[in-house]
């Protein structure tokens, strides 16, 4: 009897100040709750509704305009002086502008051969057409390779040049610069720029040169993406109904209203000229093809989208490379718009109204607000709103106004309408990145001129899945299966499982006590920050 007393004692008092520090908990959280938590929360609401608003009227007005130049609008060719450059016997190819063709590379031991062999292929007058490839390569190997592609080439009496620097000072847009200071290419009226997964059609030049020689006002006709692999895993059919949306709506749509549009860094053909007068390629952001092209259009030139001209290219289909390509199409337009804003309010060559434009529409809703309300509404107010029920989100903000949206979002690719749901989820999971890099470039942060080439796979992955008898097979999977494990450690990414443990406690919560039935999304999103967490998303090299 006196041996029982103690074990009865000492679990009870352990339950006691259990009990005690449960409750002073509790207690602090309803001191601080009314006076400052639900202040703040209220206040992130209304910040997100009108964020929320602005995206929905910025994506509102656009499907509309869209609409409108679909119906009434001329096609360019009758907007614009259009004259077909034709051959001619008599003249020979004096009356076809001499044309540049950059090829930027760096590593690119996949997909080399593809993109000269495509821009070799161009139809053109041979003693018209400079092909140029910049190769920034740092494997000796790969550097040895490209050379020998460009030999092949020019064997067969294409004019082609072999490009190195003794270092990747500027990178891409340092690449593009010493480029054009070659003695050799003073004579080239226009370049045309291929990053080197891209493959243009023979007949690209013809039919966007024509554009440039007839109206003298146009610094650039951009051509529209498509993608070869586009349907390799479900990574690459997200990233394709995002970037259709962004040629079908925001490029059309920008081109159609006040000629401008960000130019998209390949695939495209510049007037060497406005180049020039517009100050060269800049390095200062990771976004210089965007940063020339706000500065040529604050000179005054126009820039011409043409959606059925298309090249071929190639999504990146690891989450590593997608993630730090999202970080520098992210991280460059706002750190772009510290750098220029003001630059464009003092501008005097601009109408008022294409600032407007320059400033809200295209750099503060599409390239900062747009991911920050993605990420700071759905993925961290609405979830803390669970656990404040004195805070409410109407439904129209909720519900209505992002469903509306995402519609809108959905009509660039029609054929993935039944991904739209997973898409969602996907994209609220990425806005975590782009935000937190929309930040750094607000703020020109440590990573602020992070440059990473996106990493490109070409047929690599399908060859390597048909080589080799069964035993060499064996050896191959084996060998995968080690680096797989040795890799796993790297795949993870703790910000987003931590996110997936805080969805997955507001979404009990809700389950327990809520009210609105959040907790379906929630435990949704949950599973996708999970997957994308654990780095299970696109191609597993």
């Amino acid at each position: 009897m006196d041996e029982a007393s103690p074990k009865i004692f000492i679990p009870n008092t352990i339950e006691g100040v259990s009990n005690h520090v449960t409750g002073q908990i509790q207690l602090l959280w309803e001191l601080v709750k009314a006076p400052l938590i639900v202040p703040l929360l209220k206040l992130g609401v209304y910040i997100c509704l009108a964020m929320s608003l602005m995206l929905f009227m910025e994506r509102l007005y656009m499907g509309v305009v869209i609409v409108l130049v679909k119906l009434f609008w001329k096609k360019p060719e009758q907007r614009y002086d259009y004259k077909p450059l034709q051959d001619d016997v008599e003249l020979g190819s004096s009356h076809f502008p001499t044309v540049l063709v950059q090829i930027p590379m760096f590593n690119e031991r996949e997909v080399y051969k593809v993109s000269i062999g495509a821009a070799c292929g161009l139809s053109w007058p041979a003693d018209r057409l400079v092909i140029q490839v910049l190769d920034d390569s740092t494997d000796p190997v790969v550097k040895e390779m490209v050379e020998q592609e460009c030999l092949r080439w020019a064997s067969k009496g294409i004019n082609i040049t072999y490009q190195i620097r003794e270092n990747r000072t500027g990178y891409k847009a340092g690449a593009l610069k010493e480029g054009l200071k070659r003695s050799y290419v003073k004579h080239c009226e226009y370049v045309a720029i291929f990053d080197a997964d891209f493959r243009p059609e023979p007949d690209f030049l013809r039919r966007a040169i024509p554009f440039l020689v007839g109206n003298p006002e146009l610094a650039l006709v951009q051509a529209r993406w498509r993608f070869v692999n586009a349907d390799e895993c479900l990574l690459t059919r997200m990233q394709e109904m995002s970037l259709d949306y962004h040629f079908t709506v925001e490029q059309e749509v920008g081109s159609a209203t006040h000629a401008f549009f960000g130019f998209n860094g390949t695939a495209g053909i510049w007037r060497i000229a406005a180049i020039n007068e517009a100050g060269g390629w800049k390095d200062r952001t990771t976004v210089e093809d965007m940063d020339l092209a706000v500065r040529a259009s604050l000179r005054g030139w126009r820039f011409l989208y043409l959606g059925d001209l298309q090249a071929k290219s190639e999504l990146p289909s690891t989450l590593r490379a997608f993630r730090f390509q999202q970080h520098r199409w992210s991280c460059g337009p706002a750190n772009l718009f510290r750098k220029m804003v003001m630059e464009i309010v003092r501008n005097k060559k601009v109408k008022f109204w294409k600032k407007v434009y320059v400033i809200y529409s295209f750099f503060f809703v599409r390239k900062i607000i747009a991911h920050m309300v993605t990420f700071f509404f759905y993925c961290v107010v609405l979830p803390l709103t669970i656990l404040v029920p004195e805070v409410h989100v109407p439904i129209w903000g909720a519900v209505y106004i992002p469903s509306i949206i995402t519609t809108l979002n959905s009509v660039g690719t029609p054929r993935s309408i039944h991904l739209l749901f997973y898409w969602i989820l996907f994209e609220n999971v990425m806005s975590l990145h782009r935000t937190k890099a929309t930040f750094i470039g607000l703020l020109e942060a440590g990573r602020a001129n992070e440059w990473v080439v996106t990493e490109k796979l070409g047929d690599s992955v399908n060859n390597k899945s048909k080589a080799g008898d069964a035993a060499k097979n064996k050896i191959n999977v084996t060998k995968a299966i080690r680096k797989t494990r040795f890799k796993f450690g790297e795949r993870l990414h703790l910000l987003e499982l931590g996110f997936a443990a805080f969805l997955f406690f507001c979404g009990c919560y809700d389950f327990v006590h809520g009210k609105n039935n959040y907790f379906v999304y929630l435990f949704l999103q949950t599973i996708t920050f999970s997957i994308v967490g654990f780095g299970y998303v696109g191609t597993i090299v």
